[in-house]
């Protein structure tokens, strides 16, 4: 993987019928770095991250992901190379009638042959590496925090020591104090990572939170990127758009 890019799309379009959801895009998403999909309701940031796990293809152009055309893959390559992905789902998804400890398990018992003592050393050590207790491990979601959730979810999706990490709205219906508890979260275990190139892409609607975790942003309006800048210059874009996101 020598590319400088985790994720590419060359001249990407995606039509569904008549309707453009998403028109030429021709970018790529810097390996080793937080990038964060920003955009108002309806940009087409969901249906960006479905080309990216090849949950749909494109209807012009490619994608590219971690040097490997995602098109040209059959199912059955294709269900193996997202064993690439790791994902933190809206609503932390979690199964809700396993334990976190299983829940973080499955993926383990689902992919790998690893035998059930070194399942159990890898899934402590995953929810020990995210802030949940022993004694949490054996609780369902629906006895744990909404930031416990997220702790335990995103667990799940380290579980396979993944090169990319995707994030769906990773903080929707958490309150400010937790929503900042969580990114710290997902900052620090970026850093734990980057030195293998690990990527995080983050989509989401905070504007603040999102500045100051961030390393890109790609911000997307009716199906184009309207800017793709590291953070800082992001600030300071003069594009009205992005002005009036920017004093939401």
């Amino acid at each position: 993987m020598s590319s400088e890019y985790s994720v590419e799309f060359r001249h990407m379009t995606k039509k569904f019928g008549d309707a453009t959801i998403l028109s030429d895009l021709n970018f790529g998403i810097h390996r080793g770095k937080i990038t964060t999909i920003l955009g108002f309701s309806g940009a087409g940031k969901t249906t960006l991250m479905k080309h990216i796990l090849g949950l749909v293809e494109p209807t012009e152009g490619e994608v590219v992901v971690l040097d490997t055309v995602i098109g040209n893959l059959t199912e059955l390559e294709l269900r193996e190379f997202r064993r690439n992905f790791g994902m933190v789902f809206q609503y932390a998804a979690l199964f809700d009638f396993l334990t976190s400890f299983e829940n973080v398990a499955f993926p383990l018992r689902e992919f790998t042959k690893m035998n059930e003592q070194q399942i159990h050393e890898k899934v402590m050590n995953l929810l020990e590496s995210v802030g949940i207790a022993k004694e949490a491990a054996q609780r369902l979601p629906s006895e744990l925090s909404g930031g416990m959730r997220k702790r335990v979810g995103l667990a799940r999706g380290l579980a396979l020591d993944p090169h990319i990490m995707l994030y769906d709205e990773p903080t929707s219906g958490l309150d400010p104090i937790t929503t900042h508890v969580v990114y710290d979260l997902m900052r620090d275990t970026h850093r734990q990572n980057e030195h293998r190139g690990f990527s995080s892409i983050i989509i989401s609607h905070d504007i603040h939170a999102t500045l100051k975790y961030s390393d890109y942003i790609v911000f997307m309006e009716k199906g184009k990127v309207v800017e793709h800048l590291d953070v800082e210059n992001f600030k300071k874009s003069e594009n009205p758009v992005i002005r009036r996101f920017l004093e939401l």
